[in-house]
C-alpha cells in the first residue's frame, strides 16, 4: 500500500493524465448511456412500463404488430384463460387542433383492464408532452377518418410509443378510424411460461420490444458505443500499466531480490489501479448526474443509479482485467536479469 502511493507521488503527472482519460472515457459513455435510456423510454415507455408477462400477435404477421389481427373467438379465449390480460391495438396517425394543425400521435386502444386506461366513445387521453404544443383539457380535436370529434379529458405522463406521444381512445373510434374489427394483439401479464395458442406467436417484452424497428436499430446502435468505449478503457489500462512495467523492471528485480513477493507487486498495482479508476468514476458520476439534472426536458436524457452503478462496476472490472494482463510480466522478472538491464 505505501510502496503503492509513494509511486503515485513520484509519478502523479503520468497517474493524473490516465485519469484524467479515465474520467472523459467514462464520462462519455454515461452520457451516451442516458441518452440509451432516454430515446428507449422516449421510444417504447407504453411498452417498457407494463409488468412483465407475454404478448400474443398472428403468426402470420411476420412479427410486425401493425399486420397482426386476432380472431375474436381466440381473443376471447385467451382473456379468458389469462388473468387480467387485455387485448390492445396501435397505429400511428393524426389529430387536428383546434387550429387545424396535425399533431403526430400513436392511437392505442384495448379491452377493459388496468393496465391500459379506459377512455369513453368521443374523449381522448394524451401524454403530457401535448401540453407544450398548447393542447389543454377540454380541448375539441377531429381526425380525417373520424365522423366526430375528440374532446381532451387529461394527460398521462411519460406515455410514447416510436417517439410519438400516445392518443388513449375507445375502441368503436378506433375501429372508425382504421376499419377493422380485429384487434392486433393480447398482452398477459405474468412470470409464467407463455400459453400455446394455435395460429399465435408469443413474445416476451423485451422480445416484442425488438420486434419494433426503431428501437431496436437504435438501441443497437447506442449499446455497441458503450461497449465499445468500455473497451477501449480496458485497452488504456493495459497499455498504461504496461509501459509502467517496461520502465520498471529493473526496480521489480531490486524489490524482488530483498524478498518482495510476486503478490506484492501486483497488489501494488492493483491499488494504484483501484485509486485512479474510482476517483475518475467518482468525477465522471457526479458531472452525469448534474447533467441529468439540468438537461432540457426536450432531451431525451435518462441516466438512473442503477445504470450508473453497474457500468461502474464494468469499469472496474476491466481495469482490473487490462492491468493484470500487463502485470504477466512482473512474474518473469528474473533479479539478477532485470538489475543489469534495468535502471532505478
Amino acid at each position: 500500500m505505501n510502496l503503492a502511493w509513494k509511486e503515485i507521488k513520484k509519478n502523479k503527472v503520468r497517474f493524473l493524465i490516465l485519469g484524467s482519460i479515465i474520467f472523459l472515457v467514462s464520462l462519455l459513455t454515461f452520457i451516451i448511456s442516458g441518452l440509451a435510456n432516454g430515446l428507449s423510454q422516449d421510444n417504447a415507455s407504453l411498452i417498457k412500463d407494463l409488468p412483465n408477462g407475454h404478448f400474443y400477435m398472428n403468426a402470420d404477421a411476420d412479427e410486425t404488430f401493425n399486420l397482426s389481427k386476432i380472431d375474436s373467438s381466440i381473443q376471447e379465449k385467451l382473456l379468458k384463460n389469462q388473468k387480467d390480460a387485455a387485448a390492445l391495438s396501435i397505429q400511428m396517425g393524426f389529430l387536428n387542433d383546434e387550429h387545424g394543425k396535425q399533431q403526430s400521435v400513436a392511437f392505442v386502444t384495448s379491452t377493459q383492464s388496468n393496465l391500459f386506461k379506459d377512455v369513453k366513445a368521443g374523449e381522448v387521453l394524451l401524454d403530457r408532452s401535448m401540453e407544450d404544443k398548447g393542447i389543454k383539457v377540454g380541448d375539441t380535436l377531429t381526425n380525417d377518418q373520424f365522423s366526430g370529434q375528440f374532446i381532451v379529458k387529461g394527460f398521462v405522463e411519460q406515455t410514447k410509443f416510436s417517439h410519438a406521444p400516445v392518443a388513449f381512445i375507445n375502441i368503436e373510434n378506433y375501429k372508425e378510424i382504421y376499419r377493422v374489427e380485429e384487434m392486433q394483439l393480447v398482452f398477459a401479464p405474468g412470470n409464467g411460461d407463455a400459453e400455446e395458442v394455435n395460429g399465435l406467436q408469443s413474445f416476451s417484452k423485451e422480445q416484442f420490444l425488438n420486434t419494433i424497428p426503431s428501437y431496436s436499430a437504435e438501441q443497437l446502435s447506442l449499446n455497441m458505443i458503450v461497449w465499445f468505449l468500455v473497451v477501449i478503457s480496458g485497452m488504456l489500462f493495459a497499455i498504461f500499466f504496461y509501459m509502467m512495467n517496461v520502465q520498471k523492471i529493473g526496480l521489480y528485480g531490486i524489490l524482488k531480490a530483498i524478498g518482495l513477493k510476486t503478490s506484492e507487486l501486483f497488489r501494488m498495482m492493483w491499488v494504484q489501479m483501484i485509486f485512479i479508476t474510482v476517483t475518475s468514476l467518482a468525477l465522471s458520476i457526479a458531472f452525469s448526474q448534474i447533467f441529468n439534472m439540468i438537461a432540457p426536458e426536450e432531451m431525451p436524457f435518462s441516466l438512473p443509479i442503477e445504470t450508473t452503478a453497474q457500468l461502474s462496476i464494468v469499469f472496474l472490472i476491466i481495469g482490473f482485467v487490462g492491468s493484470t494482463l500487463s502485470g504477466i510480466q512482473i512474474r518473469k522478472v528474473e533479479p539478477l536479469h532485470a538489475i543489469q538491464q534495468g535502471e532505478l
